[in-house]
């Protein structure tokens, strides 16, 4: 792609047409497609979870499918089953919902663990097991996750190794008065998610992603990077510090977010506004009230200012071998 920063700022461009909310949720969610990772938004019902979510498969062009997640969901509705035809006297799958390009799974906390964890497998790896078969998914695959933070009756929280598979979580949060008076006017006649369109093929976000994935980091940065996730496992507000894989993710999308907002290479302040997104969900912390967003800006003000920043001066390494995750 001869210009990748333009397409992707045609794409951000599309979905704030259709998507009011905090700027940077749209920069994180297109980070996260970037990364090839998985997304989960965090949010009080209304905010426009849903709509962002096919808004972005609408952008791209590729298919979405929305698994409504309730206490009697069996893991075989996400994965599918296998059926016996007696025409032909053999199995035949019938493939689940997850076998998509985007995947939204509205409201994860609502079904139980045991269904839950069908969605492991297919985060990790893209592919599915079914019968001691093994099914790979399509090479643009994307959960996007939903879960009301109020509401814990009838609710299974997500457990640490489920919450690790997601790249980032974030909050789409409330409009400020000129977003949502944007969303009123543009929804007196329909509603703007039947007037966009298409910005790139499926090919075209193959291309991006297989970009980003070559970005250099300095080796300074890298080091500040590990500086910054080491601190999360000594500090002693955490009882669980964020592991080799939360770094990887780290290193993931500060590239990606390098691409996203023009700059020539990754920076310090970049690694840093992705702190939030991409760590607190793989923390534990020692106290509850850091659980929550807002009281959490302090900690990692503090977190910031307890490392050094690296020289910038230094000339990055490509480091395209090492971008796998664990």
């Amino acid at each position: 792609m001869s210009n990748p920063a333009a397409a992707l700022q045609q794409l951000h461009k599309n979905l704030a047409t259709v998507v009011q909310c905090q700027p940077q949720s749209l920069l994180f969610t297109l980070a996260t497609l970037l990364c090839r990772g998985h997304l989960l938004i965090e949010d009080a019902p209304g905010l426009g979870k849903t709509t962002l979510a096919k808004a972005l498969a609408k952008s791209v062009q590729v298919d979405l499918k929305r698994l409504q997640c309730t206490p009697d969901l069996m893991p075989s509705d996400i994965t599918g089953v296998s059926v016996y035809n007696q025409n032909s006297h053999e199995f035949q799958l019938i493939k689940g919902p997850v076998f998509t390009n985007l995947l939204l799974a509205d409201e994860i906390n609502r079904t139980t663990p045991r269904t839950q964890s069908a969605l492991l497998e297919a985060m990790a790896e893209s592919t599915v097991s079914i019968d001691r078969e093994i099914h790979a998914l399509p090479d643009v695959f994307m959960v996007i996750a939903t879960q009301n933070p109020l509401e814990f009756s009838g609710t299974y929280p997500l457990p640490e190794a489920q919450l690790d598979r997601f790249l980032m979580r974030i909050s789409l949060g409330y409009p400020d008065e000129q977003q949502e008076l944007k969303i009123l006017l543009g929804q007196q006649s329909g509603h703007p998610l039947d007037r966009i369109e298409p910005v790139m093929t499926e090919k075209s976000l193959i291309a991006l992603q297989k970009h980003c994935e070559k970005i250099p980091l300095a080796e300074n940065l890298l080091g500040y990077i590990n500086q910054l996730v080491r601190a999360t496992r000594e500090h002693p507000q955490v009882q669980l510090g964020a592991s080799p894989r939360g770094a990887l993710a780290l290193m993931r999308t500060s590239r990606a977010m390098t691409l996203l907002t023009g700059k020539k290479q990754v920076t310090p302040a970049i690694i840093q506004m992705l702190l939030e997104p991409v760590l607190s969900h793989r923390l534990i912390f020692r106290d509850p009230r850091l659980n929550q967003p807002e009281t959490r800006a302090e900690f990692w003000q503090k977190l910031i200012a307890s490392i050094p920043l690296p020289d910038q001066n230094q000339a990055p390494a490509d480091i395209s071998a090492t971008s796998e995750a664990v």
